[in-house]
């Protein structure tokens, strides 16, 4: 007979496992989707020469910088956010609010510039946002934002860049 401890314990263990083994297809198999799927396609080799660490991870390992640690939470000058890793414009500075969340949110992307997929890190579903071009994850998608859309896209600052309007692109 197992007592609560060991039981606890083995559970645990089995939880630990199953996670894991989630989390290492999960990052297998969005890795391998980037590569073949996006207009824009590199190895990780590639992506890691171009980007910083932090972009990396959170672009390509879909990753979550820490809250209110980027500059674009804050910034309100018009102008267009691109994806950090193709320069594609993604969110107008239009769409920008301010969610108290400590990232940069918007209402609504450019259209054509994201696509979404399912992810359930975490014991959580949510709705990933990804950009269109090279497939690198910036942020969610929740239901909480303002209208006219009701949606509040919450992106990590570190997977955009900002070209201030009249700017040129990077």
């Amino acid at each position: 007979m197992l007592s609560r401890r060991t039981f606890s314990i083995a559970g645990l263990s089995t939880v630990t496992a199953a996670v894991f083994t989630l989390a290492s297809n999960r990052e297998g198999a969005a890795e391998n989707s980037m590569t073949t799927t996006f207009p824009i396609t590199k190895t990780p080799e590639e992506w890691r020469a171009q980007l910083t660490p932090e972009q990396f991870r959170v672009l390509r390992q879909h990753g979550t910088e820490r809250a209110r640690s980027h500059p674009f939470d804050k910034n309100y000058d018009a102008g267009t956010y691109l994806c950090a890793g193709c320069d594609q414009p993604v969110f107008s500075s239009d769409t920008k609010f301010d969610s108290r969340t400590g990232w940069p949110s918007f209402w609504k992307p450019i259209e054509g510039a994201i696509g979404t997929s399912t992810d359930h890190k975490f014991f959580m579903v949510r709705t990933e946002v990804h950009c269109s071009r090279c497939g690198g994850h910036l942020g969610h998608v929740f239901d909480d934002g303002p209208e006219p859309t009701g949606l509040r896209y919450c992106m990590n600052g570190v997977a955009m860049k900002f070209v201030p309007e009249g700017g040129e692109k990077p």
